[in-house]
């Protein structure tokens, strides 16, 4: 059985749970509230309001049909995050904007963490443990993380210290959450490795992230390639400084320059460098100086 599924069916026997009545689970000391803090399950999305103080208001029609092609396409990837109110009763706390087109799809459930009261230390507690698993991949990794800091407030440098990673491990992690959704699913399937994502994120617009990743699976570059190829990109970027058109050598005749002298009646010194050069007309009084004048103007 694949992780994924894996998944799905944890959250389907976790849902099946909130739904017996004998398992009102209500603070973090009640039976069987360990399962839930921490876990993905899946809810009916019938289940779940919307938080009244919410203070976001307005959202982009379009972008919102977008989202909703996504998760058709790939469905939920970053699950929603609610407050059990009651039973079988919840409020949403983050991820409107993924309910509203899960609800656009007609979708009957949605991922989603569950906060219970109180839950906060075992919250935090069961987020860190679940950071150290060695079987999580790259992005869930980041959304824990993502977590800690949309849930529980920390800091990078608070979180660094809980889970014993360096500060720029975070931050790398929590980078790849802005890569194209299609890129992170593939790093969660495994088709492009964490390295490859670190890469990809050094370019803004999606549309080229999605052309890379579609480059990296089909010839099955490495992360040394991706890395030259994301530079290549980036440096046909830089606007290229026009070259001064290159100086022609050349050389000029004795018998020109004495045809220059005899025209002025004086010995002129003509000098060249880099194909360019000056010539210097001698005069030895004001009348030489207008007569030479005289002869320039013809």
């Amino acid at each position: 059985m694949s992780q994924a599924v894996k998944k799905q069916a944890l959250g389907r026997g976790l849902s099946a749970l909130l739904k017996d009545p004998e398992n009102n689970i209500q603070s973090v000391n009640d039976k069987n509230a360990d399962k839930v803090v921490g876990n993905i399950i899946e809810l009916d999305i019938d289940a779940i309001e919307i938080n009244p103080f919410q203070p976001r208001s307005n959202f982009n029609e379009e972008a919102l049909q977008e989202l909703a092609v996504s998760i058709r396409e790939l469905g939920v990837i970053q699950p929603i995050t609610v407050r059990k109110l009651d039973f079988n009763k919840y409020q949403l706390i983050s991820g409107e904007r993924r309910l509203r087109a899960s609800k656009i799809n007609k979708l009957a459930t949605i991922p989603a963490y569950i906060r219970i009261a109180n839950d906060q230390e075992s919250l935090e507690m069961a987020l860190v443990e679940n950071i150290q698993r060695h079987d999580l991949d790259p992005i869930e990794i980041a959304l824990s993380y993502q977590r800690l800091i949309d849930e529980i407030q920390l800091t990078q440098e608070q979180m660094s210290e809980r889970v014993g990673k360096k500060r720029s491990t975070i931050a790398n992690y929590l980078r790849l959450l802005k890569l194209d959704p299609i890129i992170q699913t593939g790093i969660r399937d495994g088709f492009i490795s964490m390295g490859h994502g670190r890469a990809i994120i050094n370019i803004e617009d999606q549309d080229i992230q999605a052309d890379i990743y579609q480059k990296i699976v089909s010839q099955n570059l490495s992360v040394r390639e991706t890395e030259a190829l994301v530079k290549n990109y980036q440096d046909s970027l830089k606007p290229t400084a026009k070259k001064a058109p290159k100086a022609s050598n050349f050389t000029i005749a004795d018998e020109e320059k004495k045809a220059i002298s005899g025209y002025f009646g004086a010995k002129v010194d003509i000098k060249m460098a880099g194909g360019k050069g000056k010539i210097t007309i001698p005069f030895h009084s004001e009348e030489d100086f207008h007569r030479i004048i005289k002869l320039i103007k013809g």
